[in-house]
């Protein structure tokens, strides 16, 4: 398939960063907009930076136009300040995104979760992932790729030194074939895995776990 209109939610994050960049490059690929709540810079003559205010989805939601759309959007509590916010971030503006992707007829989203995403989880941000894997399986897009990444491997631009340990410790379970499941996965592997599942065309609803994502970013796209 080629002249394909993409959407991308998240493109200033770890992975959205890569993808971006990924997209860019790929043949494919003729339009790529990405939403985003504060002004970035040009990224590349294909991208088109549609800054929106996602309190106000009458505003912006017309634009949400394409073939496929990627959702790699997220915060932490740290940084959301409270549940609430970290809910309405999390959860509701990338539902809301989604939403208005379907009715505007946009047939294929690819979204980063994470791994142990599970709607009645005792932990919060596992049962937010799990709750949005969940309602947007309810939209109807013709294909959904549902990506449940463990620990991200990647240059942060702030300091987060749990997860700076847990990356150590997730970089050595990678050459252990049990544990494996758990293995620090980097950025652009992420980012790598959901450009090759966009050349997917069959339909349905579809999840890929952390130790899965280390086989498809050797498919051909």
């Amino acid at each position: 398939m080629k002249n394909i209109q993409t959407i991308i939610l998240g493109a200033t994050g770890l992975v959205g960063q890569k993808l971006v960049g990924l997209l860019v490059e790929d043949s494919r690929i003729s339009h790529i907009q990405a939403l985003s709540r504060r002004s970035l810079p040009a990224l590349d003559s294909k991208v088109i930076v549609r800054k929106i205010n996602f309190d106000q989805p009458e505003a912006w939601a017309q634009y949400i136009q394409g073939d496929v759309l990627f959702c790699a959007f997220g915060t932490t509590l740290k940084k959301a300040g409270t549940k609430e916010r970290q809910y309405q971030i999390d959860f509701t503006y990338q539902y809301e995104v989604c939403k208005a992707a379907t009715e505007n007829g946009v047939k294929h989203l690819l979204l980063v979760s994470s791994l142990g995403a599970d709607a009645q989880s005792h932990l919060f941000y596992s049962r937010i992932k799990g709750e949005l894997e969940d309602a947007v399986q309810q939209l109807p897009f013709e294909r959904i790729d549902i990506l449940r990444p463990s620990v991200l491997d990647g240059k942060r631009q702030e300091s987060r030194p749990g997860e700076g340990l847990a990356i150590l410790v997730g970089r050595q379970l990678r050459h252990i074939p049990w544990l494996n499941k758990y293995a620090a996965i980097k950025d652009i592997e992420v980012a790598r895995a959901m450009v090759v599942l966009a050349g997917k065309n069959d339909p349905g609803r579809f999840i890929h776990e952390n130790k899965e994502l280390f086989g498809i970013i050797n498919e051909k796209k």
